[in-house]
């Protein structure tokens, strides 16, 4: 478990230093950095690590008997491409996972530095979105990149054609390595403060085509994979009702947060369907198809908590009580993950690639 509270420790330090000593500029800048760089490292590197590893594996391994055009009809096309290249170049598997970490890092990067506090925005995120997500589910990981780094564009007070545009090609991105990214787009449509219905609609038909080229195929799969089946994914109550209190806080105190229009509104759309997420699971048969959509609302808890010091702070100065308290929480998470989850054996011990050297 060594590594990953090193990780930990390494964001909780430079969160109690932001606290200490404010905005601290280029310093921060270069430090969170080279934290960064250790998160991708720690996930594209990884051996034997996630619940999915194995089958990841055999899907690299069938690429290489495939020519590109039927590894591309395996699954999702920007992930099979990076196992079918990684063939080609006779590498192995860790260039598909250092690629997808590289793509997730640079999200979560561009996402966290639009926070007041990158530390505590990417501390908030190590115990769940980056041990859990990133090194388990490489193909939504990189996926989640994408929206971070969509989300990380909404920062201005009205959503432009430009912007748009921007949005379409993240969204795409994370499309391609996985489809049920595509649900984000409903979230951003109504977020624009001018010309909302035509940006609805033009939100609208992205979709529709997005969905025409690139979901519609797999629509039969997911149905029979998730929803038929009731399968149960375990648990994705926990994972929804950790979005569930950063839901909350944002609708009681979002006008502390000193946000622009889009921003309100995107936010407050996040927090809706966290609610809605949370909700759906007392009822549905199909926990699976819910919680892999409930992972694309995990910024939610990185953009309300890391704000939290902010908002209740005085004048310039974030509120001390409040970063504690964010840093105990993430620390109480992650310790309850590591020790208590039932798939958890999956990600312990952390093993590095490429000699399966073993670190307890």
């Amino acid at each position: 478990m060594f590594p990953y509270w090193l990780l930990f420790s390494i964001f909780a330090v430079g969160s109690l230093e932001y606290r200490r000593r404010g905005n601290i500029g280029s310093q921060t800048s270069l430090l969170f950095l080279a934290a960064a760089a250790f998160v991708a490292l720690m996930i594209g590197f990884r051996y034997e690590v996630g619940g999915d590893w194995g089958s990841y594996q055999r899907m690299f391994t069938e690429t290489r008997y495939l020519a590109l055009g039927p590894s591309l009809g395996r699954g999702d096309p920007g992930y099979m491409f990076l196992n079918w290249l990684g063939q080609r170049l006779d590498l192995n598997i860790w260039f598909v996972n250092f690629i997808c970490a590289l793509i997730f890092t640079w999200g979560l990067i561009k996402f966290a530095r639009r926070q007041p506090s990158p530390w505590l925005a990417g501390l908030v995120a190590v115990p769940y979105l980056i041990i859990v997500v990133a090194m388990g589910y490489t193909r939504q990981a990189a996926a989640i990149g994408f929206i971070l780094a969509a989300l990380a564009s909404l920062d201005r007070s009205e959503i432009t054609l430009t912007s748009l545009m921007r949005l379409a090609f993240y969204v795409f991105g994370a499309v391609i390595f996985h489809k049920s990214a595509i649900i984000v787009l409903p979230l951003v449509a109504v977020a624009g403060s001018k010309n909302r219905f035509v940006t609805a609609g033009i939100v609208v038909a992205l979709a529709a085509i997005l969905y025409y080229l690139l979901v519609e195929s797999a629509v039969d799969k997911l149905l029979s994979g998730y929803v038929d089946a009731g399968y149960e994914s375990q648990g994705a109550l926990v994972r929804s009702a950790m979005s569930l209190p950063p839901a909350l806080l944002y609708l009681r105190f979002h006008k502390e947060f000193r946000l622009t229009p889009v921003q309100r509104k995107l936010w407050r759309n996040f927090a809706f369907a966290a609610i809605a997420t949370f909700g759906l699971l007392m009822v549905s048969t199909s926990s699976a198809a819910i919680d892999r959509l409930a992972l694309y609302l995990i910024p939610l808890q990185m953009f309300v908590l890391s704000r939290l010091p902010e908002a209740f702070g005085n004048g310039e100065r974030p509120n001390g009580q409040v970063v504690l308290g964010v840093i105990a929480y993430s620390a109480i998470i992650q310790f309850t993950w590591l020790n208590y989850a039932q798939n958890s054996g999956f990600w312990i011990p952390y093993k590095l690639f490429p000699l399966g050297t073993q670190f307890f």
